[in-house]
């Protein structure tokens, strides 16, 4: 069974940073595209990060631009989410998910309907 684990998430102060993870377990990561988004209590998921399947390409909502950085580790079958410059406004809970359309070139989806599989998130709390 095919499954998304994320961790890292925490406590941190503004201006802190934090690393999140994204382990894949029961298929490779390497021909797919992942995703961050975030929810906040209250709130709609939004889209905060994307890579495409090579890593060659990331999109990022404007509000975390600058300050976060999504890459992966296909090795390790990972993706991470590089978190600096840290605000109250970015406690949420974070969800990693991957879009089930492999080897799909340069393509950054910022919609969370075109991803199909989820993890259950790591709570990351900021405080002012």
């Amino acid at each position: 069974q095919v499954q998304l684990a994320e961790s890292g998430g925490g406590l941190v102060q503004a201006g802190g940073s934090l690393r999140l993870s994204c382990l894949a377990s029961g298929r490779t990561l390497s021909p797919y595209g992942v995703g961050w988004f975030r929810q906040a209590t209250g709130k709609e998921r939004e889209f905060v990060a994307g890579i495409n399947w090579s890593g060659g390409r990331a999109n990022y909502a404007d509000s975390v631009k600058g300050r976060f950085t999504i890459s992966r580790d296909d090795a390790k079958n990972t993706v991470y989410l590089q978190m600096n410059n840290l605000r109250p406004e970015d406690t949420a809970e974070y969800h990693c998910a991957v879009r089930n359309r492999p080897y799909d070139g340069l393509y950054v989806s910022t919609s969370q309907t075109e991803y199909d599989l989820w993890g259950q998130g790591t709570q990351v709390t900021v405080s002012s």
